[in-house]
């Protein structure tokens, strides 16, 4: 006889059966996809973005405790409280540095190879090293949604893109309605290949204010579909960077996963990529976020 547990989860393993991300709805129109990435990238503010030759960025953010007991390598909960972060667009160089209850832990990111120390010691575990990388593509992705995928950041291919019809979603609180585009992005999420992406595009102010992804690219989380959404947006360097961010797992199982906050945000410091290309920031790249 199943246990009580099982009988309550199995309503909901049968929600997440349904497919979370939509066959497209317009797959012969994509002049009409294209147009509308590149009009939310605009909005977003890639012409200036493209200008920018460094960013310095502070989160702070919480886990429901389930999360961490399902998925400790990619919470990683120990080391994962607040963390500083460094990007430089032109060099597709991304640099985290995380701090925990366990210590600190430092992450490079690039095109096709990710770094990771712990304590100082770098890491040599493949699974760690995945994991950090899946987090690195991923947090780039929330904070830039379109951006991304329409020539801000290097090492990427032009995304094939659909119209997949509409919705109207609540985002931070806010009911709104959104056009929806598929998109394909290569390469995906960490290790994976290839993703496929969903975008929530707000039809007034064309923002990015969700998107759907899959999580490939960690072999403990293959096959789970995940959404995030962006709020809370403010204005600096002509650009329109989201500070809040809610992230929810939908398949296998529908579950909050995770909420944070941009706390800090500045740019053009004149960071050099070996200021952030070891185990611990020097340099330009010390200073807090402001």
């Amino acid at each position: 006889m199943p246990s009580r547990r099982h009988a309550l989860l199995a309503p909901l393993a049968l929600v997440a059966c349904a497919n979370p991300l939509p066959e497209a709805a317009a797959p012969g129109h994509p002049s009409r996809a294209a147009a509308l990435l590149a009009g939310s990238a605009e909005a977003h503010g890639l012409g200036t973005f493209r200008r920018i030759r460094d960013v310095s960025l502070r989160y702070e953010g919480e886990w429901p405790p389930v999360i961490g007991r399902l998925q400790p390598v990619l919470v990683d909960q120990g080391f994962r409280g607040g963390s500083e972060e460094r990007l430089l667009p032109r060099e597709g160089l991304v640099a985290q540095a995380h701090a925990g209850p366990a210590g600190s832990k430092q992450v490079v990111r690039r095109p096709g190879a990710v770094r990771v120390w712990f304590n100082g010691v770098e890491s040599e575990d493949a699974e760690r090293q995945a994991a950090a990388a899946l987090v690195a593509d991923g947090y780039l992705l929330f904070l830039l949604g379109p951006m991304l995928l329409a020539g801000g950041w290097p090492g990427r291919e032009a995304p094939r893109l659909e119209l997949a019809g509409e919705e109207v979603v609540e985002v931070g609180g806010i009911r709104r309605r959104c056009d929806l585009l598929r998109a394909s992005m290569v390469p995906g999420l960490g290790a994976s290949p290839a993703e496929r992406l969903l975008l929530f595009i707000d039809r007034e102010e064309r923002l990015m204010r969700r998107v759907r992804f899959g999580l490939e690219g960690l072999r403990s989380t293959r096959g789970a579909v995940a959404e995030v959404d962006a709020w809370d947006h403010v204005t600096l360097g002509g650009v329109r960077w989201p500070r809040r961010f809610h992230e929810r797992l939908l398949r296998p199982l529908p579950l909050p996963v995770h909420d944070w906050r941009l706390t800090g945000l500045d740019l053009d410091r004149g960071i050099a990529p070996r200021e952030i290309e070891g185990p611990a920031f020097t340099g330009r790249a010390v200073a807090p976020a402001a």
